[in-house]
């Protein structure tokens, strides 16, 4: 029987976030070891980058599943629960069985140095994923790579996303500095899939998987992804094989390039593995499948028809310019009202100028957490780039309620500008997802 509740377990977890961020190994390796080793116990693929990160892993896993193999996922941050973060076959971890992996961590939670929030999560991951005894288990990076605390397993492949300047207390202030930090997943003699484009970045990645002797596999140079001609659906020019009638299951122009790295990544650990289980065949039926069961909720997510409700954590630069893209692109025949809310360590003034552009109206909301930036100072940026309508609503639930309320059927609204809003936002529709 466990000693607390689940509500206790989550309380004392969050506790933690206070005491910030560490960078170092030493932490979650000893607690990983006194668990004995449970990271050991199945195949994994490790994935880093700036954004895509999640969509990335998601692709990757739903194939993997779809091909009758037993998939643990890994990502952060959650939008509603906890237990997101931590998935098998599709399904969020129970309430109980995060009760049992807490308590099996902090049990061995016995150095100088006591786990953080993000130390403790992974550790319980890698302990349910080898207790529900999965054959593969896609990892998310937290935070950079190199000292990031998932940064402690041996995988089949790994995926660099993409770099955009980010965490630059922690991650440097250059492409070159980012291109270390995540770099620092690329382990010896392990293949390296990589969206990287930056020659600065590139070649610094180059440069550590030379030196680890890994094979590098980059996006445009060595497999590409493009539209059919008058079709919806892509061509995937891959490592080993074409494939012709690929459909993309995620909104977005940029998650071709997301799906052109699950794709390369998945043709590289079926291709290392078809002589020993019939079940490494990637075949176009199999592909077609497994992006048929993928969900990766609060990035371009439709969450109501009529006025259309797009839900889209923007959370930084790239991602701001992305979703920017999509509304000129998607969206331009609406009438627009964005609900934008965003962290006090974003650069939320160049973020708002490739968002606010494209909305008749702007609803100025804050999500609870202690970093989100305070409603006034995002006025007076909204102001800078916009004539229009602007309203402050301090409650992000609030905020979308009366949005819905002062839009007609034929009308779109975007929340976007943080993952935390777009976690505020999902909880108020109460959407059942994962």
């Amino acid at each position: 029987m466990s000693k607390i509740s689940y509500q206790d377990c989550l309380d004392t977890i969050f506790k933690l976030s206070r005491f910030g961020i560490k960078l170092e190994l030493e932490t979650i390796q000893n607690i990983l070891k006194l668990l004995n080793n449970p990271q050991k116990n199945f195949h994994t693929i490790h994935v880093a980058g700036t954004n895509g990160k999640g969509s990335t892993a998601t692709y990757i896993e739903s194939i993997l599943r779809k091909a009758g193999f037993k998939t643990g996922i890994y990502t952060s941050p959650h939008l509603v629960r906890f237990n997101e973060r931590i998935c098998v076959n599709g399904k969020q971890i129970s309430d109980q069985r995060v009760v049992e992996a807490y308590e099996a961590v902090h049990a061995v939670d016995l150095g100088k140095r006591k786990a953080t929030f993000f130390e403790i999560n992974t550790a319980m991951a890698f302990y349910h994923f080898s207790r529900e005894k999965v054959d593969w288990a896609i990892i998310e990076t937290g935070m950079g790579g190199r000292f990031d605390a998932t940064n402690v397993i041996t995988p089949q492949v790994s995926v660099i996303t993409n770099l955009s300047i980010e965490h630059t207390d922690y991650l440097g202030s250059t492409i070159k500095d980012l291109a270390k930090e995540k770099g620092g997943i690329i382990k010896q003699n392990t293949p390296v899939v990589t969206g990287v484009c930056q020659p600065s970045g590139l070649g610094i990645i180059q440069q550590i998987a030379k030196k680890k002797a890994a094979p590098l596999f980059q996006f445009k140079r060595d497999f590409s992804i493009r539209k059919n001609s008058k079709k919806t659906t892509y061509l995937f020019r891959g490592l080993h094989q074409t494939y012709k009638e690929i459909i993309k299951p995620l909104p977005g122009d940029h998650q071709r390039e997301n799906l052109s790295l699950a794709l390369a990544a998945c043709e590289l650990i079926f291709n290392k593995f078809k002589k020993t289980d019939s079940r490494y065949t990637l075949s176009p039926t199999l592909i077609k499948e497994g992006l048929a069961i993928v969900k990766w909720p609060g990035r371009l997510e439709v969450i109501k028809e009529k006025p259309l409700v797009i839900l889209d954590g923007a959370h930084n630069l790239k991602a701001a310019q992305l979703l920017g893209k999509y509304l000129s692109q998607t969206l331009s025949d609406k009438n627009l009202t964005l609900v934008v809310g965003i962290l006090d360590d974003k650069p939320y003034q160049e973020m708002l100028k490739h968002l606010v552009p494209y909305a008749q109206r702007i609803i100025i909301t804050r999500p609870k957490i202690n970093r989100s930036l305070a409603t006034g100072v995002l006025k007076e940026a909204v102001k800078k780039i916009t004539h229009k309508k602007i309203e402050v609503i301090e409650d992000v639930k609030a905020a979308v309620t009366h949005a819905i309320a002062t839009c007609s059927d034929n009308d779109a609204i975007c929340i976007a500008g943080s993952l935390y809003v777009a976690g505020e936002a999902k909880e108020k529709f109460n959407v059942d997802f994962l």
